[in-house]
């Protein structure tokens, strides 16, 4: 016998070979028809594959990450199954489950052919057919010959490119209905738990995300366990092409991309430089008042300084290529740190200057693929909200807690309610590969976070495999309005490059000692930060954050003298506003006004001059009724003052 541990320590025996599936049955039978996969080991399995020896085991349902993403990738493999019989011949490159936008895409070739709107509801009937047959998704393990004969017969040059790099006695195919695919899984039991299908959109996507190969057809998609599910996602859909950040960005003058440029490269308008230094300017005020310096470091730097931080060669395909003059090379900066390291490194250090904090809002430039550019959520030149804590191992919980609270605090400013962090922990079997060679520091240092974390309230999961190299990671995961998730920013904890660049401070008993690092940067980038209020606020971002504050709004051309005077004391205030000076009937001004989301509208007519008022109007609110002017500055001015969120 065999025994199974559960999450909540309990342990039951089964004979070896039962699958999770078969556990869950032994349980309830309502359970079984809720598992989609299964977490044994810590590694996810095909609910239906055997279990041979002592292991702890998850069931994963819907309510699961690991169950949704098992879900789509299977869902997936329905799609190209619904395809294929479609379009004969078609080749598959690769098919994920993704969070962001949740649901799955598979890239494909189909020759000279394309996909039109018609046909991928023809898909989507299709699919629905071959979910209800409820075939199993069957696993088969292969041999590497086996593997790529199958596909050199079939003359598939995509599945045989993957096959390169695979390692014999890793290969498993899976096969649900007449298709197989290879795959290394997991998927769910069978097609029918599968009920209600959207595909989303069609779109190109270039082979290996690289614009020198061919440019193959990606499809998306989206799958749920029931149609009230899908009917809820499509309507939160609609809602969120509203609130778009590109359509967004456009209509508020907030960015542009130009081809000239270059892709992924963004311009900041006018209107989005005013929403960068009021970004900035918080975190300077909120960096200052934690006891930071800051900090300006160049945009490139020696190859040299790249190979002791250890991001050549870990980091080498997400850097532009070097630039070579007089004998070096040069890279430009993809990361700060580095250069922190050589500022704490310029002066001798002693315990009592620990722990030293220096912040910089540093550009860096990564050489993201092309076909996974995305507005400013995906770009190749990123301005962030960086800095760097150098501290003792006695010091260390106080500054990561600090760090977490600063996160706490700007979640409130921004209206932020739902966030998650993910403790990204490394893998034991890729050191010396993915992650630095230091086993006990990996356990050690993990260790500390999760205990911080733990004291602190804060909620977390744990994710294997996803740290930086040099030390675990926290991920920070934020919800908006309308609950689409995004990652904000990430906190890291650096056990290696302190001892890379030699970095060293005197101890209290007069000895060297190498300090611990923490890398953190709470607002994330401008890009993605701003794509992200754009879309959690629908465009009409607070008043201390919008780039025009208030519209002044004179009924007729004889009352424009007073809105001047009024604008003039606006502008003594500081306060961003501007005259709608155009020859148009009042109200076309106000649904103009209101169209380009300005917080505040004053209008101003015969009794508002005669009273020496301005009538306020509040986007979305309406008539707030007249006042004074001194009154509305001094009102205004303390909103944009405590950074209210509306």
């Amino acid at each position: 016998m065999m025994k199974i541990t559960f999450p909540d320590g309990a342990v039951r025996e089964y004979q070896p070979g039962t699958t999770a599936l078969d556990i869950a049955k032994s349980i309830s039978e309502g359970l079984a028809k809720k598992v989609l996969a299964a977490s044994v080991n810590g590694a996810v399995w095909d609910a239906t594959r055997a279990i041979n020896s002592d292991s702890t085991l998850k069931l994963l349902t819907w309510n699961e990450a690991e169950g949704k993403s098992t879900f789509w990738h299977s869902s997936a493999h329905l799609m190209a199954e619904a395809v294929e019989s479609i379009f004969p011949g078609v080749k598959f490159w690769v098919g994920p489950a993704t969070q962001n936008p949740p649901g799955f895409y598979y890239d494909m070739d189909l020759g000279d052919r394309k996909i039109t709107e018609e046909e991928l509801v023809a898909l989507e009937k299709k699919m629905n057919e071959l979910a209800k047959q409820n075939n199993p998704y069957i696993r088969k393990e292969i041999s590497k010959t086996e593997a790529v004969k199958y596909f050199f017969d079939k003359g598939d040059e995509y599945k045989l490119d993957l096959l390169h790099n695979l390692d014999d006695g890793n290969i498993t195919f899976y096969t649900q209905g007449g298709f197989t695919d290879l795959c290394r899984g997991p998927h769910i039991p069978q097609t029918g738990l599968i009920k209600a299908i959207k595909l989303t959109n069609i779109a190109g996507a270039y082979w290996k995300g690289d614009e020198k190969n061919k440019q193959l057809t990606r499809i998306y998609g989206i799958t749920f366990p029931n149609q009230k599910e899908l009917d809820e996602y499509l309507q939160l859909l609609e809602e969120a092409k509203k609130r778009d950040h590109r359509k967004l960005g456009k209509e508020l003058g907030i960015y542009t991309m130009d081809d000239d440029v270059g892709q992924g490269l963004i311009m900041w308008l006018p209107n989005g430089t005013i929403v960068i230094e009021e970004l900035e300017k918080l975190a300077k005020e909120t960096e200052k008042a934690a006891g930071y310096k800051r900090v300006v470091t160049p945009h490139i730097a020696k190859e040299s300084m790249y190979i002791t931080s250890g991001h050549l060669p870990y980091y080498a395909d997400s850097m532009y290529p070097p630039m070579e003059m007089d004998g070096e090379k040069y890279y430009l900066k993809s990361m700060n740190c580095p250069h922190h390291h050589k500022i704490f490194a310029a002066e001798p250090k002693s315990y009592r200057d620990l722990p030293y904090r220096i912040a910089e809002y540093g550009t860096v430039y990564r050489y993201e693929q092309s076909g996974e550019l995305f507005g400013l959520m995906r770009v190749r030149c990123l301005h962030m909200n960086d800095a760097h804590i150098y501290c003792t191992r006695e010091q260390f919980a106080a500054e990561f807690r600090a760090v977490n609270e600063m996160y706490q605090k700007y979640f409130k400013i921004f209206g932020i309610e739902k966030y998650i962090m993910r403790l990204s922990l490394h893998s034991p079997d890729k050191l010396g590969k993915k992650y630095v060679n230091e086993p006990e520091l990996w356990k050690e240092t993990e260790a500390m976070v999760r205990d911080v974390l733990i004291e602190s309230n804060i909620p977390f999961v744990e994710v294997q495999d996803e740290a930086a190299f040099y030390g675990p990671k926290i991920d920070v995961q934020i919800f908006s309005v309308i609950g689409r998730e995004f990652t904000l920013a990430t906190n890291q904890v650096d056990f290696s490059q302190g001892r890379s660049f030699k970095l060293q401070y005197t101890s209290k008993d007069n000895i060297a000692e190498t300090p611990l690092i923490i890398h953190r940067a709470p607002l994330g980038t401008h890009e993605r930060f701003i794509g992200f209020l754009l879309e959690h606020y629908a465009g009409k971002l607070p008043v201390w954050l919008a780039p025009l504050q208030v519209k002044i709004l004179p009924i007729s051309d004889k009352f424009i003298d007073y809105a001047q005077n009024v604008l003039e004391s606006l502008k003594k205030a500081d306060i961003r506003a501007e005259i709608d000076d155009r020859p148009e009937k009042i109200g076309k001004k106000i649904r103009d006004t209101e169209l380009a989301r300005v917080p505040y509208m004053l209008v101003i007519g015969e009794k508002e001059i005669s009273e020496n008022k301005v009538s306020i109007r509040r986007q979305g609110k309406g008539d707030l009724g007249a006042k004074e002017v001194s009154i509305f500055i001094n009102e205004i001015l303390e909103e944009i003052k405590t950074r209210a969120s509306e």
